[in-house]
């Protein structure tokens, strides 16, 4: 239990948007957790944001609305915001600040943990090196999700980035180890989170679920605060429970607007795009807290989803995240426009982990060989799409007119699925194959010899003069 100071402040000298200036404090530090009491005897708290000389910066969690300055009273607990640990999470729904919207009793745990993490030491850090199933054919095929690992999603607004972050917190498993997933939901609208809530109401009722969800009518610094809570409820199921965990945080655009309108609200210079100057570190510090400890069995990945505001990749929100994450699964309009569900751009995308966990004795033998074969026929699939669109489709040779059946294959039997399918990696592997047998043999320039005999690979799979599956006029995709 939280041991509240014996001296309570009454000097509120200023009410300035969701803080609260305090004149005349003592002894009181950075990142000190507060309570305050309203004249009418409502509790609410907040964190020291900033202290100089008998000044203190305090943000209020639950915003200053109907606070009256002259009836307030502040008391500080002499430590930062701590919350209980333990499994007693798992299967719980919870808002933005852990406490339970379930009509369960509130959560409580073997210990307490601060919000704000304690920082691995590198030389304690095991290098990720197996694989976490996300279920979603093109992810783990292409940019297969390793243990430990930080790995966002780009999209933009009307892009279904949301049902593929739900569908992945829902199927992603660690091959039978013990493992759990902590879903964080940030500026969601109420029907996004209704359909977060229905969507992962089968893992939530199986207990290996812990789902935080902040809605956008909620208090702007409990957006700051659900991350936190989501990525100290995952390091203690990590590396005291001893299981591997998926931290899904989704929208960090919304996390970073919300940082941007404190920032504002503290008066400080603004950086790029109002921005706070050190939006960088603080992502930072979300990010980083992902990782495998040595001697520990447990791990914690980290899938960020993030919008791109117009689509803008410079944006400083995925600008910054590109710089601290190890890759990125990008979502594109293009695909999403000819109805494939996920709508990945396979090309943009990237997991600079994937050759720790995917390979023999992790995923398959084969699985390398074949990504890197269906990026090298996809890449030249959409330079004879360009060429087409210059020279004319009769024009095109019989191999290059093949890639375009190729890309077909490879967007409508490969890359899309239902939403709420999950897909094995085996499945996923031989629809990656059937999807390379479009191509003549001499096009699999990338595949050793011995499997394309064992999977059948001809010179020519039919007769090339005569392309007649092309959807469209003369080869062209809808």
């Amino acid at each position: 239990m939280t041991l509240w100071g014996d001296v309570e402040y009454t000097s509120v000298r200023e009410l300035r948007g969701p803080l609260a200036v305090l004149e005349g404090v003592e002894g009181v530090g950075y990142d000190e957790f507060a309570r305050i009491t309203l004249e009418t005897g409502e509790q609410r708290h907040g964190l020291v944001l900033e202290v100089d000389r008998d000044l203190a910066v305090v943000q209020v969690l639950e915003d200053t609305t109907g606070m009256d300055p002259r009836g307030t009273r502040v008391a500080f607990t002499g430590g930062p915001l701590r919350i209980p640990v333990g499994p007693a999470w798992l299967g719980r729904v919870c808002n933005g600040r852990g406490e339970p919207v379930d009509g369960g009793p509130p959560v409580f745990g073997r210990a307490s943990a601060p919000v704000g993490g304690n920082p691995l030491n590198p030389v304690r850090r095991e290098p990720p090196s197996e694989p976490v199933l996300t279920g979603v054919g093109v992810v783990d095929a292409l940019t297969t999700l390793v243990r430990g690992q930080k790995l966002p999603v780009f999209s933009a607004a009307g892009l279904p980035h949301l049902e593929l972050a739900a569908q992945i917190a829902a199927q992603a498993t660690a091959g039978g180890e013990p493992f759990s997933v902590v879903f964080a939901g940030m500026g969601l609208t109420h029907p996004d989170a209704s359909f977060v809530r229905d969507a992962l109401e089968e893992r939530s009722a199986t207990g290996d679920l812990v789902l935080l969800l902040n809605t956008a009518d909620d208090p702007v610094i409990e957006r700051i605060l659900t991350p936190r809570l989501a990525l100290t409820v995952a390091e203690d199921l990590a590396f005291t429970g001893g299981r591997h965990v998926l931290v899904v945080m989704t929208d960090m655009t919304s996390y970073a607007e919300a940082l941007r309108e404190v920032s504002a609200a503290r008066g400080e210079v603004p950086a790029r795009r109002a921005y706070p100057g050190y939006l960088y570190s603080d992502l930072a510090s979300l990010y980083e807290r992902c990782g495998r400890l040595r001697g520990r069995t447990g791990s914690v990945t980290v899938l960020p989803v993030l919008t791109m505001p117009a689509g803008d990749i410079t944006h400083p929100v995925p600008d910054l995240t590109g710089y601290i994450t190890e890759g990125q699964i990008v979502l594109s309009r293009e695909t999403h426009a000819l109805g494939v569900y996920p709508p990945v751009d396979a090309l943009s995308s990237l997991s600079r982990l994937m050759r720790k966990g995917a390979g023999p004795g992790r995923t398959r033998a084969d699985h390398l060989d074949v990504a890197a074969q269906l990026l090298a026929a996809l890449a030249r699939a959409r330079q004879v799409r360009e060429l087409a669109d210059l020279v004319g489709r009769p024009a095109l040779s019989p191999a290059d007119r093949r890639h375009l059946v190729f890309e077909e294959a490879f967007l409508r039997g490969f890359v899309n699925q239902p939403s709420d399918a999950s897909r094995s990696l085996e499945q996923t592997l031989e629809d990656a194959w059937q999807a390379l047998l479009t191509l003549p043999r001499g096009q699999l320039s990338m595949l050793p010899a011995a499997l394309l005999d064992e999977h059948g690979a001809r010179e020519a799979p039919e007769d090339q003069d005569e392309v007649s599956d092309l959807p469209g006029e003369e080869g062209t995709p809808p």
